[in-house]
Protein backbone atom coordinates (compact mmCIF):
# COMPACT_ATOMS: atom_id res chain seq x y z
CA UNK A 1 0.00 0.00 0.00
CA UNK A 2 1.56 3.44 -0.90
CA UNK A 3 2.72 5.47 1.81
CA UNK A 4 0.45 8.57 0.88
CA UNK A 5 -2.60 8.05 -0.94
CA UNK A 6 -3.95 9.59 -4.39
CA UNK A 7 -6.11 12.39 -4.13
CA UNK A 8 -9.78 10.95 -3.46
CA UNK A 9 -8.23 7.90 -1.69
CA UNK A 10 -7.79 9.10 1.52
CA UNK A 11 -10.50 7.33 3.50
CA UNK A 12 -10.60 4.20 1.68
CA UNK A 13 -6.15 4.09 2.28
CA UNK A 14 -7.14 4.47 6.23
CA UNK A 15 -9.98 1.85 5.66
CA UNK A 16 -7.81 -0.39 4.07
CA UNK A 17 -5.22 -0.27 6.74
CA UNK A 18 -7.68 -1.21 9.82
CA UNK A 19 -9.46 -4.66 7.85
CA UNK A 20 -11.91 -2.58 5.59
CA UNK A 21 -11.27 -3.04 2.09
CA UNK A 22 -13.37 -1.85 -1.07
CA UNK A 23 -16.33 -3.44 -1.28
CA UNK A 24 -15.84 -6.26 -4.44
CA UNK A 25 -16.87 -4.28 -7.51
CA UNK A 26 -19.20 -5.15 -10.69
CA UNK A 27 -17.17 -6.49 -13.49
CA UNK A 28 -20.25 -8.24 -15.64
CA UNK A 29 -23.71 -7.49 -16.68
CA UNK A 30 -25.82 -10.65 -16.24
CA UNK A 31 -29.51 -8.86 -16.69
CA UNK A 32 -31.07 -6.19 -18.87
CA UNK A 33 -32.23 -6.26 -22.31
CA UNK A 34 -31.30 -3.60 -25.21
CA UNK A 35 -31.20 -0.67 -25.82
CA UNK A 36 -33.09 -1.01 -29.03
CA UNK A 37 -33.00 0.58 -32.06
CA UNK A 38 -36.52 1.60 -31.35
CA UNK A 39 -38.74 0.38 -28.16
CA UNK A 40 -42.37 1.78 -28.00
CA UNK A 41 -44.22 1.78 -24.87
CA UNK A 42 -47.53 1.52 -25.67
CA UNK A 43 -51.12 3.36 -24.10
CA UNK A 44 -49.08 4.36 -20.44
CA UNK A 45 -50.40 7.06 -18.00
CA UNK A 46 -47.61 9.23 -17.71
CA UNK A 47 -46.94 11.35 -14.70
CA UNK A 48 -43.62 13.28 -16.21
CA UNK A 49 -41.99 14.21 -13.00
CA UNK A 50 -42.71 18.17 -13.06
CA UNK A 51 -45.57 18.16 -10.47
CA UNK A 52 -47.62 17.51 -13.23
CA UNK A 53 -50.68 15.28 -13.02
CA UNK A 54 -51.24 11.97 -14.61
CA UNK A 55 -52.65 12.12 -18.23
CA UNK A 56 -52.76 9.37 -21.07
CA UNK A 57 -52.62 7.41 -22.76
CA UNK A 58 -49.46 7.85 -24.63
CA UNK A 59 -47.28 5.95 -26.54
CA UNK A 60 -43.55 6.97 -25.67
CA UNK A 61 -40.75 6.13 -28.48
CA UNK A 62 -37.12 5.67 -27.22
CA UNK A 63 -34.31 5.05 -29.74
CA UNK A 64 -31.54 3.62 -28.19
CA UNK A 65 -31.04 5.33 -25.24
CA UNK A 66 -33.32 8.41 -25.96
CA UNK A 67 -36.90 9.49 -26.27
CA UNK A 68 -37.60 10.39 -29.19
CA UNK A 69 -41.75 10.97 -29.24
CA UNK A 70 -44.17 11.10 -26.64
CA UNK A 71 -47.51 10.99 -28.83
CA UNK A 72 -51.21 11.51 -26.79
CA UNK A 73 -53.08 8.57 -28.25
CA UNK A 74 -56.85 8.40 -27.03
CA UNK A 75 -59.15 9.59 -24.20
CA UNK A 76 -59.50 7.28 -21.00
CA UNK A 77 -62.21 5.08 -21.45
CA UNK A 78 -62.92 4.83 -25.35
CA UNK A 79 -60.87 2.75 -27.92
CA UNK A 80 -57.58 4.19 -29.06
CA UNK A 81 -57.42 3.99 -32.91
CA UNK A 82 -54.42 2.70 -34.73
CA UNK A 83 -54.29 5.73 -37.15
CA UNK A 84 -53.12 8.23 -33.75
CA UNK A 85 -50.27 5.46 -33.20
CA UNK A 86 -46.44 6.01 -33.91
CA UNK A 87 -44.86 2.86 -36.03
CA UNK A 88 -44.10 -0.10 -34.86
CA UNK A 89 -41.18 -0.77 -32.67
CA UNK A 90 -38.39 -3.74 -32.54
CA UNK A 91 -39.40 -4.02 -29.24
CA UNK A 92 -42.28 -2.98 -27.24
CA UNK A 93 -44.06 -2.86 -23.88
CA UNK A 94 -47.97 -2.92 -23.38
CA UNK A 95 -48.51 -0.29 -21.07
CA UNK A 96 -52.30 -0.08 -20.94
CA UNK A 97 -53.37 0.67 -17.30
CA UNK A 98 -50.31 0.69 -16.67
CA UNK A 99 -48.39 4.01 -15.29
CA UNK A 100 -44.84 5.47 -16.16
CA UNK A 101 -42.56 7.62 -14.52
CA UNK A 102 -39.36 9.48 -14.63
CA UNK A 103 -36.49 7.52 -12.81
CA UNK A 104 -35.96 7.94 -9.25
CA UNK A 105 -32.80 9.55 -8.10
CA UNK A 106 -31.09 9.04 -5.06
CA UNK A 107 -29.18 12.29 -4.24
CA UNK A 108 -27.59 10.81 -0.77
CA UNK A 109 -26.13 7.19 -1.56
CA UNK A 110 -22.96 4.29 -0.80
CA UNK A 111 -22.00 1.76 -3.25
CA UNK A 112 -21.57 -0.36 -0.46
CA UNK A 113 -20.17 0.20 3.06
CA UNK A 114 -16.57 -1.32 3.61
CA UNK A 115 -17.49 -1.13 7.60
CA UNK A 116 -19.40 -4.28 6.81
CA UNK A 117 -16.10 -6.54 6.20
CA UNK A 118 -15.51 -6.14 9.95
CA UNK A 119 -18.43 -8.33 10.35
CA UNK A 120 -17.79 -11.01 7.61
CA UNK A 121 -17.97 -10.98 3.87
CA UNK A 122 -19.18 -7.70 2.37
CA UNK A 123 -22.18 -6.98 -0.29
CA UNK A 124 -20.75 -6.69 -3.35
CA UNK A 125 -21.49 -3.66 -5.66
CA UNK A 126 -23.70 -5.81 -7.86
CA UNK A 127 -26.47 -6.54 -5.13
CA UNK A 128 -26.36 -2.95 -4.31
CA UNK A 129 -27.04 -1.35 -7.69
CA UNK A 130 -29.60 -4.14 -8.37
CA UNK A 131 -31.12 -3.33 -5.34
CA UNK A 132 -31.56 0.32 -6.10
CA UNK A 133 -32.29 -0.96 -9.94
CA UNK A 134 -35.41 -2.79 -8.40
CA UNK A 135 -36.49 0.24 -6.35
CA UNK A 136 -36.55 2.75 -9.42
CA UNK A 137 -33.58 4.31 -8.51
CA UNK A 138 -31.49 5.52 -12.20
CA UNK A 139 -29.40 7.69 -10.77
CA UNK A 140 -27.55 7.23 -7.21
CA UNK A 141 -25.19 10.44 -6.00
CA UNK A 142 -22.59 8.58 -4.13
CA UNK A 143 -21.66 10.58 -1.31
CA UNK A 144 -18.12 9.87 -0.01
CA UNK A 145 -16.35 7.53 -1.80
CA UNK A 146 -15.87 4.73 0.48
CA UNK A 147 -14.41 2.57 -1.81
CA UNK A 148 -11.96 5.18 -3.61
CA UNK A 149 -12.31 7.80 -6.11
CA UNK A 150 -10.80 5.59 -8.71
CA UNK A 151 -12.61 2.76 -8.05
CA UNK A 152 -16.29 5.03 -8.33
CA UNK A 153 -15.01 6.11 -11.53
CA UNK A 154 -14.47 2.76 -13.29
CA UNK A 155 -17.86 2.08 -11.96
CA UNK A 156 -19.40 5.08 -13.45
CA UNK A 157 -17.75 4.38 -16.80
CA UNK A 158 -18.24 0.55 -16.69
CA UNK A 159 -22.67 1.97 -15.64
CA UNK A 160 -22.35 4.24 -18.93
CA UNK A 161 -21.30 1.57 -21.38
CA UNK A 162 -24.09 -0.69 -20.11
CA UNK A 163 -21.30 -3.18 -18.82
CA UNK A 164 -22.76 -4.00 -15.54
CA UNK A 165 -26.81 -3.43 -14.59
CA UNK A 166 -26.47 -0.29 -12.62
CA UNK A 167 -27.75 3.62 -12.30
CA UNK A 168 -25.93 6.34 -13.43
CA UNK A 169 -23.22 7.43 -10.78
CA UNK A 170 -22.31 10.74 -9.81
CA UNK A 171 -19.48 10.91 -7.74
CA UNK A 172 -18.89 12.89 -4.61
CA UNK A 173 -15.44 11.75 -2.58
CA UNK A 174 -14.73 12.71 1.01
CA UNK A 175 -12.58 16.06 2.04
CA UNK A 176 -10.16 14.94 4.72
CA UNK A 177 -10.20 17.63 6.91
CA UNK A 178 -12.22 16.13 9.92
CA UNK A 179 -9.16 15.57 13.25
CA UNK A 180 -12.21 12.65 14.45
CA UNK A 181 -12.34 10.93 10.94
CA UNK A 182 -9.27 11.70 8.69
CA UNK A 183 -7.47 14.72 8.33
CA UNK A 184 -4.62 15.38 5.53
CA UNK A 185 -5.57 18.70 4.42
CA UNK A 186 -4.24 21.61 7.17
CA UNK A 187 -4.24 24.85 4.95
CA UNK A 188 -6.38 26.37 2.41
CA UNK A 189 -3.77 26.00 0.02
CA UNK A 190 -3.49 22.47 0.61
CA UNK A 191 -7.29 22.17 0.38
CA UNK A 192 -7.24 24.00 -3.67
CA UNK A 193 -4.45 21.83 -4.52
CA UNK A 194 -6.31 19.35 -3.78
CA UNK A 195 -9.39 19.72 -5.00
CA UNK A 196 -7.65 20.88 -8.14
CA UNK A 197 -6.28 17.36 -8.14
CA UNK A 198 -9.43 15.33 -7.16
CA UNK A 199 -11.14 17.55 -10.45
CA UNK A 200 -8.56 16.38 -12.60
CA UNK A 201 -9.59 12.63 -11.54
CA UNK A 202 -12.67 13.33 -12.85
CA UNK A 203 -14.68 13.71 -9.55
CA UNK A 204 -18.11 15.48 -10.04
CA UNK A 205 -18.20 17.09 -6.47
CA UNK A 206 -17.49 16.72 -2.81
CA UNK A 207 -18.77 15.43 0.29
CA UNK A 208 -17.88 17.84 3.34
CA UNK A 209 -18.26 16.78 7.06
CA UNK A 210 -16.98 19.90 8.14
CA UNK A 211 -13.50 21.54 8.45
CA UNK A 212 -11.88 24.37 10.22
CA UNK A 213 -13.54 27.79 9.07
CA UNK A 214 -10.59 29.26 6.72
CA UNK A 215 -10.29 26.13 5.12
CA UNK A 216 -13.99 25.62 4.20
CA UNK A 217 -14.35 28.66 3.12
CA UNK A 218 -11.54 28.63 0.52
CA UNK A 219 -12.19 25.23 -0.07
CA UNK A 220 -15.95 26.05 -1.12
CA UNK A 221 -15.00 29.19 -3.23
CA UNK A 222 -12.21 26.62 -5.15
CA UNK A 223 -15.44 24.29 -5.75
CA UNK A 224 -17.32 26.97 -7.24
CA UNK A 225 -14.30 27.79 -9.39
CA UNK A 226 -13.88 24.25 -10.80
CA UNK A 227 -17.50 23.49 -11.16
CA UNK A 228 -17.07 20.80 -8.21
CA UNK A 229 -20.42 20.25 -6.93
CA UNK A 230 -20.79 20.24 -3.08
CA UNK A 231 -22.89 18.64 0.27
CA UNK A 232 -22.17 18.65 3.66
CA UNK A 233 -22.97 16.61 6.35
CA UNK A 234 -22.30 19.07 9.58
CA UNK A 235 -20.74 16.99 12.21
CA UNK A 236 -21.50 17.96 16.01
CA UNK A 237 -17.54 18.35 15.22
CA UNK A 238 -17.36 21.12 13.37
CA UNK A 239 -20.65 22.83 13.45
CA UNK A 240 -20.13 25.73 16.37
CA UNK A 241 -18.20 26.74 13.73
CA UNK A 242 -20.15 26.73 10.59
CA UNK A 243 -23.73 25.80 11.20
CA UNK A 244 -25.87 25.23 7.20
CA UNK A 245 -26.47 28.85 6.88
CA UNK A 246 -23.04 29.50 7.32
CA UNK A 247 -21.66 26.92 4.80
CA UNK A 248 -24.59 28.41 2.22
CA UNK A 249 -23.50 31.76 2.55
CA UNK A 250 -19.85 30.25 1.47
CA UNK A 251 -21.35 28.96 -1.06
CA UNK A 252 -22.16 25.16 -0.55
CA UNK A 253 -24.57 23.16 -3.23
CA UNK A 254 -26.47 20.85 -0.44
CA UNK A 255 -27.07 20.64 3.46
CA UNK A 256 -27.26 16.22 4.02
CA UNK A 257 -29.31 15.02 7.01
CA UNK A 258 -30.58 17.78 9.56
CA UNK A 259 -26.63 18.59 10.85
CA UNK A 260 -26.53 22.24 10.75
CA UNK A 261 -30.20 23.60 10.32
CA UNK A 262 -31.42 23.53 14.16
CA UNK A 263 -27.48 25.18 14.95
CA UNK A 264 -28.58 27.61 12.55
CA UNK A 265 -31.91 28.25 14.55
CA UNK A 266 -30.79 28.71 17.68
CA UNK A 267 -31.74 32.20 19.07
CA UNK A 268 -31.26 31.66 22.56
CA UNK A 269 -27.75 29.56 22.51
CA UNK A 270 -24.78 29.35 20.32
CA UNK A 271 -23.76 25.72 21.45
CA UNK A 272 -26.10 22.41 21.62
CA UNK A 273 -26.25 21.75 25.35
CA UNK A 274 -25.34 18.12 25.93
CA UNK A 275 -25.82 15.91 28.63
CA UNK A 276 -23.10 15.41 31.68
CA UNK A 277 -20.68 12.85 30.75
CA UNK A 278 -21.56 13.26 26.55
CA UNK A 279 -19.00 12.04 24.77
CA UNK A 280 -18.96 12.61 21.17
CA UNK A 281 -17.47 8.87 20.15
CA UNK A 282 -20.01 6.92 22.15
CA UNK A 283 -22.75 6.78 19.81
CA UNK A 284 -25.63 6.32 22.18
CA UNK A 285 -24.33 9.30 23.16
CA UNK A 286 -23.79 11.20 20.31
CA UNK A 287 -27.48 10.18 18.44
CA UNK A 288 -29.64 10.06 21.79
CA UNK A 289 -28.30 13.74 22.04
CA UNK A 290 -29.10 15.00 18.62
CA UNK A 291 -32.77 14.16 19.24
CA UNK A 292 -32.59 17.25 21.28
CA UNK A 293 -31.10 19.44 18.70
CA UNK A 294 -34.34 21.21 17.23
CA UNK A 295 -35.84 21.33 20.48
CA UNK A 296 -33.41 24.02 21.68
CA UNK A 297 -33.92 25.29 18.56
CA UNK A 298 -36.27 28.50 17.63
CA UNK A 299 -40.23 27.74 17.23
CA UNK A 300 -42.10 27.77 14.35
CA UNK A 301 -43.15 30.83 13.01
CA UNK A 302 -40.75 32.89 15.08
CA UNK A 303 -38.77 35.62 13.95
CA UNK A 304 -35.90 33.99 13.89
CA UNK A 305 -37.40 30.82 12.38
CA UNK A 306 -38.63 32.72 9.35
CA UNK A 307 -34.74 35.51 8.95
CA UNK A 308 -33.10 31.55 8.54
CA UNK A 309 -35.55 30.14 6.41
CA UNK A 310 -36.04 33.50 4.23
CA UNK A 311 -31.99 33.70 3.81
CA UNK A 312 -32.18 29.91 2.90
CA UNK A 313 -34.68 30.61 -0.09
CA UNK A 314 -32.66 33.70 -0.68
CA UNK A 315 -29.65 31.86 -1.85
CA UNK A 316 -31.32 29.30 -3.56
CA UNK A 317 -29.89 26.31 -1.31
CA UNK A 318 -31.12 22.64 -1.37
CA UNK A 319 -31.89 20.08 1.43
CA UNK A 320 -31.82 16.35 1.52
CA UNK A 321 -33.00 15.06 4.35
CA UNK A 322 -32.56 11.55 4.16
CA UNK A 323 -35.45 11.35 7.01
CA UNK A 324 -34.95 7.17 6.55
CA UNK A 325 -31.50 6.95 8.04
CA UNK A 326 -32.82 8.05 11.75
CA UNK A 327 -36.27 6.62 11.05
CA UNK A 328 -35.33 3.77 13.74
CA UNK A 329 -34.84 6.32 16.22
CA UNK A 330 -38.68 6.70 16.45
CA UNK A 331 -39.13 3.01 16.45
CA UNK A 332 -36.37 0.65 16.42
CA UNK A 333 -38.49 -2.25 16.88
CA UNK A 334 -40.65 -1.72 13.76
CA UNK A 335 -37.20 -0.73 11.99
CA UNK A 336 -35.53 -4.00 13.26
CA UNK A 337 -38.34 -6.07 11.99
CA UNK A 338 -39.31 -4.41 8.53
CA UNK A 339 -40.76 -7.15 5.91
CA UNK A 340 -37.80 -7.56 3.48
CA UNK A 341 -34.65 -8.11 6.26
CA UNK A 342 -35.21 -12.29 5.82
CA UNK A 343 -34.92 -12.34 2.33
CA UNK A 344 -33.39 -9.28 1.38
CA UNK A 345 -30.79 -8.06 3.99
CA UNK A 346 -27.11 -9.11 3.01
CA UNK A 347 -25.61 -11.06 6.13
CA UNK A 348 -22.89 -9.28 7.25
CA UNK A 349 -24.44 -6.43 7.02
CA UNK A 350 -27.55 -7.16 9.24
CA UNK A 351 -24.87 -8.04 11.64
CA UNK A 352 -23.20 -4.64 11.34
CA UNK A 353 -26.72 -3.20 12.15
CA UNK A 354 -26.83 -5.09 15.79
CA UNK A 355 -25.88 -3.28 19.01
CA UNK A 356 -22.35 -3.38 19.61
CA UNK A 357 -20.52 -0.34 21.14
CA UNK A 358 -17.79 1.24 18.41
CA UNK A 359 -20.22 0.66 15.53
CA UNK A 360 -21.31 3.00 13.43
CA UNK A 361 -25.04 3.16 13.82
CA UNK A 362 -24.98 0.56 16.30
CA UNK A 363 -26.26 2.32 19.17
CA UNK A 364 -29.28 0.36 20.78
CA UNK A 365 -28.05 -1.06 23.69
CA UNK A 366 -29.53 1.52 25.75
CA UNK A 367 -31.87 2.82 23.36
CA UNK A 368 -35.24 3.61 25.20
CA UNK A 369 -38.85 4.91 25.01
CA UNK A 370 -37.56 8.65 26.20
CA UNK A 371 -35.26 8.21 23.40
CA UNK A 372 -37.56 7.43 20.74
CA UNK A 373 -40.01 9.96 21.81
CA UNK A 374 -36.84 12.87 21.47
CA UNK A 375 -36.95 11.94 18.16
CA UNK A 376 -40.90 11.84 17.38
CA UNK A 377 -40.67 15.87 18.26
CA UNK A 378 -37.31 16.14 16.18
CA UNK A 379 -38.91 14.70 13.24
CA UNK A 380 -41.96 16.79 13.95
CA UNK A 381 -39.91 20.03 13.95
CA UNK A 382 -37.41 19.20 11.39
CA UNK A 383 -40.37 18.28 8.42
CA UNK A 384 -42.37 21.48 9.68
CA UNK A 385 -39.38 23.44 8.64
CA UNK A 386 -38.73 21.40 5.41
CA UNK A 387 -42.61 21.27 4.36
CA UNK A 388 -42.60 25.26 4.63
CA UNK A 389 -39.54 25.57 2.86
CA UNK A 390 -40.98 23.80 0.11
CA UNK A 391 -43.93 25.18 0.12
CA UNK A 392 -42.54 28.77 0.00
CA UNK A 393 -40.07 27.61 -3.15
CA UNK A 394 -37.47 25.85 -1.69
CA UNK A 395 -36.07 22.50 -3.12
CA UNK A 396 -35.97 19.65 -1.25
CA UNK A 397 -34.71 16.56 -2.50
CA UNK A 398 -34.79 12.65 -1.88
CA UNK A 399 -31.57 10.89 -0.46
CA UNK A 400 -31.61 7.29 1.93
CA UNK A 401 -27.95 6.52 2.83
CA UNK A 402 -28.82 3.11 3.23
CA UNK A 403 -26.41 0.29 4.64
CA UNK A 404 -26.68 2.08 7.80
CA UNK A 405 -28.92 1.86 10.83
CA UNK A 406 -31.08 -0.91 9.58
CA UNK A 407 -31.72 0.87 6.46
CA UNK A 408 -31.66 -1.87 3.15
CA UNK A 409 -30.27 -0.35 -0.18
CA UNK A 410 -33.59 0.38 -1.86
CA UNK A 411 -35.87 -0.67 0.51
CA UNK A 412 -34.99 3.04 2.53
CA UNK A 413 -35.13 4.90 -0.36
CA UNK A 414 -39.00 3.78 -0.96
CA UNK A 415 -39.39 4.84 3.20
CA UNK A 416 -37.87 8.15 1.73
CA UNK A 417 -40.74 8.66 -0.30
CA UNK A 418 -43.33 7.78 2.57
CA UNK A 419 -41.72 10.19 5.02
CA UNK A 420 -41.66 13.30 2.29
CA UNK A 421 -45.32 12.42 2.34
CA UNK A 422 -45.52 12.51 6.20
CA UNK A 423 -44.23 15.85 6.52
CA UNK A 424 -46.52 16.79 4.24
CA UNK A 425 -45.32 16.80 0.32
CA UNK A 426 -48.54 15.48 -1.20
CA UNK A 427 -47.61 12.63 -3.48
CA UNK A 428 -46.84 14.50 -6.66
CA UNK A 429 -44.68 16.77 -4.46
CA UNK A 430 -42.79 13.96 -3.54
CA UNK A 431 -42.56 12.43 -7.19
CA UNK A 432 -40.80 15.62 -8.20
CA UNK A 433 -38.53 16.08 -5.40
CA UNK A 434 -37.35 12.26 -6.70
CA UNK A 435 -36.80 13.44 -10.00
CA UNK A 436 -36.81 16.60 -11.55
CA UNK A 437 -35.58 18.65 -8.14
CA UNK A 438 -33.14 16.04 -7.69
CA UNK A 439 -31.61 15.84 -11.38
CA UNK A 440 -31.39 19.68 -10.83
CA UNK A 441 -29.42 19.54 -7.79
CA UNK A 442 -27.00 17.10 -9.53
CA UNK A 443 -26.69 19.04 -12.41
CA UNK A 444 -28.29 16.24 -14.66
CA UNK A 445 -31.89 18.19 -15.30
CA UNK A 446 -30.98 18.49 -18.87
CA UNK A 447 -30.46 14.80 -19.62
CA UNK A 448 -33.12 13.32 -16.98
CA UNK A 449 -35.83 13.87 -14.15
CA UNK A 450 -38.57 14.26 -16.18
CA UNK A 451 -40.15 12.72 -18.93
CA UNK A 452 -39.62 15.11 -22.41
CA UNK A 453 -38.60 14.24 -25.72
CA UNK A 454 -35.13 14.52 -26.16
CA UNK A 455 -33.97 13.01 -22.36
CA UNK A 456 -32.24 10.02 -21.62
CA UNK A 457 -34.47 7.27 -21.18
CA UNK A 458 -34.92 6.77 -17.48
CA UNK A 459 -38.60 5.27 -17.07
CA UNK A 460 -40.61 3.51 -14.91
CA UNK A 461 -42.94 0.79 -15.59
CA UNK A 462 -45.72 0.13 -13.04
CA UNK A 463 -48.93 -1.89 -13.13
CA UNK A 464 -50.30 0.53 -10.36
CA UNK A 465 -50.49 4.19 -9.64
CA UNK A 466 -47.20 5.18 -7.11
CA UNK A 467 -49.16 8.21 -6.12
CA UNK A 468 -51.67 6.19 -4.11
CA UNK A 469 -49.62 4.78 -1.58
CA UNK A 470 -45.73 4.34 -2.22
CA UNK A 471 -45.48 1.04 -0.19
CA UNK A 472 -46.30 -0.51 -3.36
CA UNK A 473 -43.16 0.20 -4.59
CA UNK A 474 -41.41 -1.47 -1.91
CA UNK A 475 -39.54 -4.45 -3.55
CA UNK A 476 -41.77 -7.11 -1.40
CA UNK A 477 -44.72 -5.07 -1.83
CA UNK A 478 -47.47 -4.29 0.70
CA UNK A 479 -49.82 -6.79 1.95
CA UNK A 480 -53.42 -6.47 0.44
CA UNK A 481 -56.93 -8.56 0.87
CA UNK A 482 -57.74 -10.05 -2.30
CA UNK A 483 -61.59 -9.67 -2.08
CA UNK A 484 -62.12 -11.62 -5.30
CA UNK A 485 -60.24 -14.61 -3.67
CA UNK A 486 -60.94 -14.03 -0.01
CA UNK A 487 -56.79 -14.52 0.17
CA UNK A 488 -53.97 -11.83 1.67
CA UNK A 489 -51.85 -10.98 -1.12
CA UNK A 490 -47.97 -9.39 -1.57
CA UNK A 491 -48.85 -7.04 -4.58
CA UNK A 492 -45.87 -4.59 -5.86
CA UNK A 493 -46.16 -2.10 -8.61
CA UNK A 494 -42.55 -1.94 -10.73
CA UNK A 495 -42.58 -3.75 -13.57
CA UNK A 496 -39.60 -2.47 -15.00
CA UNK A 497 -36.66 -0.17 -14.39
CA UNK A 498 -35.19 1.25 -18.01
CA UNK A 499 -31.89 2.81 -17.43
CA UNK A 500 -30.85 4.58 -20.75
CA UNK A 501 -33.15 2.34 -22.68
CA UNK A 502 -31.81 -0.67 -20.99
CA UNK A 503 -35.09 -2.35 -19.61
CA UNK A 504 -34.77 -4.52 -16.41
CA UNK A 505 -37.34 -7.18 -15.68
CA UNK A 506 -38.43 -6.46 -12.27
CA UNK A 507 -39.44 -9.79 -10.43
CA UNK A 508 -37.08 -11.55 -12.58
CA UNK A 509 -34.07 -8.94 -10.86
CA UNK A 510 -35.46 -9.66 -7.32
CA UNK A 511 -35.79 -13.35 -7.57
CA UNK A 512 -31.86 -13.00 -8.39
CA UNK A 513 -31.17 -10.66 -5.18
CA UNK A 514 -33.09 -12.89 -3.30
CA UNK A 515 -30.50 -16.24 -4.48
CA UNK A 516 -27.70 -14.09 -3.69
CA UNK A 517 -28.68 -13.71 -0.31
CA UNK A 518 -30.22 -17.01 0.03
CA UNK A 519 -26.13 -18.27 -1.15
CA UNK A 520 -24.52 -15.80 1.21
CA UNK A 521 -26.49 -17.03 4.10
CA UNK A 522 -25.38 -20.95 2.86
CA UNK A 523 -22.00 -20.44 2.28
CA UNK A 524 -21.17 -19.16 5.90
CA UNK A 525 -23.69 -21.99 7.40
CA UNK A 526 -21.51 -24.08 6.01
CA UNK A 527 -18.45 -22.33 6.99
CA UNK A 528 -19.57 -22.02 10.51
CA UNK A 529 -19.49 -26.17 10.70
CA UNK A 530 -15.28 -25.63 10.77
CA UNK A 531 -15.29 -22.36 13.52
CA UNK A 532 -11.90 -21.10 12.19
CA UNK A 533 -13.50 -20.59 8.98
CA UNK A 534 -16.60 -19.25 10.51
CA UNK A 535 -17.57 -15.24 9.74
CA UNK A 536 -16.40 -12.45 12.13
Amino acid sequence: MDAKPQTGEEITWRNQKNGMPPVPASTGRDCGAGPFKRLVLRGATIIDGTGAPPWGPADIVIENDRIAAIVAVGTPGKPISPSRRPAAGDQEIDCHGKFVTPGLIDCHAHAGVPYHALHGTPAPADYVYKLWLAHGVTTAREMGGFSGLGWMLEQKKASQENRIAAPHLVVHSYFPAVNDMLKTLHTPDEARSWLRDLKSRGADGVKFFGAPPAIMKAALAECRELGLRTGCHHAQQAVTRMNALTTAEWGLTSAEHYYGLPEALYDNRVVQSYPAGYNYNDEYFRFSSAGQTFQQAAEPGSAKWNEVMERFLALDFTFVPTFSIYDANRDVMRTRRADWHDDYTWPSMWRFFQPARGGHGSYWFKWSTGNEIDWKQHYRLWMTFLNEYKNRGGRVCTGSDSGFIFQTYGFGYVRELELLQEAGFNPLEVLRSATIQSAELLGVDAETGSIETGKRADLLVLDENPLEDFKLLYATGALRLNDATGQVEWRQALRHTIRAGLVFDIPAMLADIRKMVADQKALEAEAAKTPETAPA
